[in-house]
């Protein structure tokens, strides 16, 4: 529905080093599975925002999306 926030429940979520960017593995309510990589800027009050594009992803399984997540985020293959 238009205007209406995607509702997910973060299963994971790995923040790099610095604390600046951060991986979410997330349920959907239909139950598909993605990621998405954030970031933020100390400077910045208004938070977090989506800064790697794969949201749209969709994945039957955790395992599966955290896979991708590590071949797709350059820095989160060492987390």
């Amino acid at each position: 529905m238009a205007g209406r926030a995607l509702r997910v429940t973060v299963l994971h979520s790995v923040n790099n080093a610095d604390g600046s960017l951060c991986v979410d593995v997330f349920r959907r309510a239909d139950g598909s599975i993605g990621f998405e990589e954030y970031r933020r800027d100390v400077e910045d009050p208004s938070g977090w925002f989506a800064v790697g594009g794969y949201a749209g992803a969709r994945y039957d399984e955790t395992e599966t999306a955290i896979r991708d997540a590590v071949d797709s985020v350059v820095w989160f293959e060492g987390v």
